[in-house]
């Protein structure tokens, strides 16, 4: 447990938790998987991060989570990727493996994703995914229209020719 003003603000869950003070970089190893849990002044469940493994570097204060990374926000954001890095003294979130996100209003996937640490304002690039279109008025409109393709008159196929010398 990690308090903040005495208030118990965070929990760190492992099965094996090994404190690396004598190597270079020196790191806290979690082998077992970790859960990270973030609570709100009433003891309520604000987030969380969940990995197989995790690095954490404490010279440069960098987080590095690696096997089935999951993470909930407190905005209802959800996160899945198989590495995920949070530096937290440039108080950035990054991976650089395909990123899944789904968010109440979207859903992306990415080669690479970038965020700030509330994970309000992220980046994914080589993207694809789903979302609600909106129209200029800022309305959503859950409508798709498109062309009928059968009404759409074709050309005929073109028939080879012989070569002329």
């Amino acid at each position: 447990m990690i308090s903040d003003s005495g208030v118990m603000r965070y929990r760190i869950l492992s099965e094996r938790w090994d404190v690396n003070e004598n190597v270079t970089p020196k790191r806290w190893i979690f082998h077992r998987g970790i859960f990270l849990e973030q609570f709100d002044e009433k003891f309520h469940t604000e987030g969380y991060i969940q990995a197989d493994t995790a690095y954490y570097y404490t010279d440069k204060h960098l987080w590095y989570l690696f096997g089935n990374v999951r993470v909930r926000t407190v905005d209802g954001l959800k996160f899945f990727s198989e590495e995920l890095y949070w530096d937290q003294d440039r108080h950035e979130l990054y991976s650089n493996l395909f990123s899944h996100l789904i968010t109440p209003e979207r859903e992306l996937q990415g080669a690479y994703f970038t965020s700030d640490e509330n994970m309000r304002h992220y980046t994914v690039t080589n993207t694809k995914g789903n979302f609600q279109r909106e129209d200029a008025d800022g309305k959503n409109d859950n409508t798709t229209q498109t062309n009928d393709s059968t009404a759409v008159t074709k050309r005929d196929p073109a028939m080879p020719a012989k070569k002329k010398n």
